[in-house]
């Protein structure tokens, strides 16, 4: 059985790699952001007890998954159930070239404009990645990844194959 979880700071590629990984190998994908949010606007954060439980339901329903995000609480709850982990420790300046160049996410933004006009946003949150201490960030992810113990990767670049 496969079982992956994949985290990283915003604009690291995680919903690339676990996109690509899903085809390549017939895995069910979960992007945590439609767990960690209601589907209201402006977006509203679900409990971290609620968006386990939708875990739980896409878990016991696979066999076989990807599980990306950047929710270390939530990862961290993943993991339990996970074979192996990806950390994209990338840096902050790739994760922002990254996030400029990203494609429209419609699980996401209504339009390509919506998710434009939130990049501003975006990109100062990239940029706070190393200093925050919050579930998002590096410290946070870095913790999870030293904990994990099972099969690990830490990728510092997005180029390589898988």
């Amino acid at each position: 059985m496969t079982k992956i979880v994949i985290f990283g700071n915003s604009g690291a590629g995680k919903s690339t790699l676990a996109n690509r990984l899903s085809e390549q190998q017939s895995l069910a994908h979960l992007d945590l952001d439609t767990l960690a949010w209601q589907p209201v606007s402006p977006p509203v954060g679900r409990s971290v007890e609620d968006s386990k439980q939708a875990m739980d339901e896409f878990i016991g329903s696979h066999t076989d998954w990807v599980i990306e995000g950047c929710y270390s609480d939530l990862l961290e709850y993943a993991c339990g159930y996970a074979s192996s982990v990806i950390y994209l420790c990338l840096p902050v300046q790739a994760c922002i070239a990254n996030a400029k160049a990203r494609p429209w996410e419609p699980h996401k933004y209504p339009s390509k404009q919506a998710q434009d006009a939130n990049l501003a946003m975006l990109i100062d949150w990239i940029s706070q990645y190393e200093c925050r201490t919050d579930t998002f960030s590096k410290a946070a992810h870095e913790a999870l990844f030293d904990k994990f113990a099972g099969e690990k990767l830490r990728l510092t670049s997005n180029t390589p194959s898988l």
